[in-house]
């Protein structure tokens, strides 16, 4: 891992562990035929699903909010080719896509048997692979951080930190209060209990979902970080460092989130939000 140098950090030190978190979610999630998940129109998971989709033999649909534009974007043109059957939903019908009533829509349109990946790709089984991060980590820290956009990857790597650690999670949502019961929701799903060695920052998402300052833009910048995600958790732990809120000495790993992306590699049996736009 290399180290992150601010003058801000004083004597905090930053370890940077570039780990696509997409092949993590998908890993436990890919023992079916036919797998749909949704996305906006540059959704980092609609790309993944297809890839995997076409590494594996599975077939994909691929649900996209808003109307088809042409030509395909990059995005949407990567994952027609790995063989994704695009289908779009229109705004108002896209924020009701988690009710019974646009569920059974997909369903009578793409099979009874067809299995569902919510936006994001959180759901118990990719808690499941995002908790083995923790143990693949060889050197000595005290926190780990993340990003936040649906909470999966949190659940996961606090339920898979030994003891003594501990995960912070900095939101990329405005408003984003609610996150704290989807983790410990997820991770009830996944482990039948939940851990209390986490914890979120809701005050950096510098205004919301896709949207950005002058600060955080020039932060993105200089350091190479995606800025979305990345670079709104990174900028949050200088902050928090020049506030104090961490100890003289600690050790923190920040997760580095889809830079660069991986292959998805299935492995055994099965057990949103993703969209590129401002909410």
């Amino acid at each position: 891992m290399e180290e992150f140098l601010d003058p801000a950090l004083g004597q905090v030190r930053v370890f940077l562990r570039h780990d696509d978190n997409k092949p993590r979610k998908l890993k436990y999630n890919l023992g079916h035929a036919r797998l749909l998940t949704f996305g906006g129109a540059y959704s980092n998971l609609i790309r993944a699903v297809a890839e995997a989709g076409a590494r594996h033999g599975i077939e994909t649909i691929g649900v996209i909010r808003g109307e088809e534009h042409l030509p395909l974007n990059p995005v949407l043109a990567r994952a027609a080719a790995c063989g994704m059957k695009l289908t779009y939903l229109d705004r108002a019908t896209y924020r009701r896509k988690h009710t019974e009533e646009v569920l059974a829509r997909l369903r009578a349109e793409w099979g009874e048997d067809v299995t569902i990946l919510p936006e994001g790709g959180s759901n118990a089984a990719a808690v499941r692979g995002c908790a083995e991060l923790p143990g693949e980590i060889e050197d000595d820290y005290d926190v780990i951080c993340c990003p936040v956009g649906t909470g999966g990857t949190l659940a996961g790597i606090a339920a898979g930190l030994p003891e003594g650690k501990r995960a912070l999670g900095f939101a990329v949502l405005k408003g984003a209060a609610f996150l704290e019961d989807e983790v410990a929701r997820l991770q009830r799903e996944a482990y039948g209990r939940t851990w209390r060695n986490w914890s979120i920052d809701l005050d950096h998402h510098f205004g919301g979902y896709a949207r950005t300052t002058p600060e955080l833009e020039s932060f993105a910048a200089r350091h190479g970080f995606e800025r979305i995600y990345v670079a709104k958790m990174m900028l949050g732990i200088v902050d928090l460092a020049r506030q104090g809120a961490f100890a003289p000495g600690t050790r923190i790993v920040a997760v580095i989130t889809g830079q660069p992306p991986t292959l998805v590699e299935a492995c055994g049996a099965p057990t949103g939000f993703d969209s590129g736009e401002p909410r």
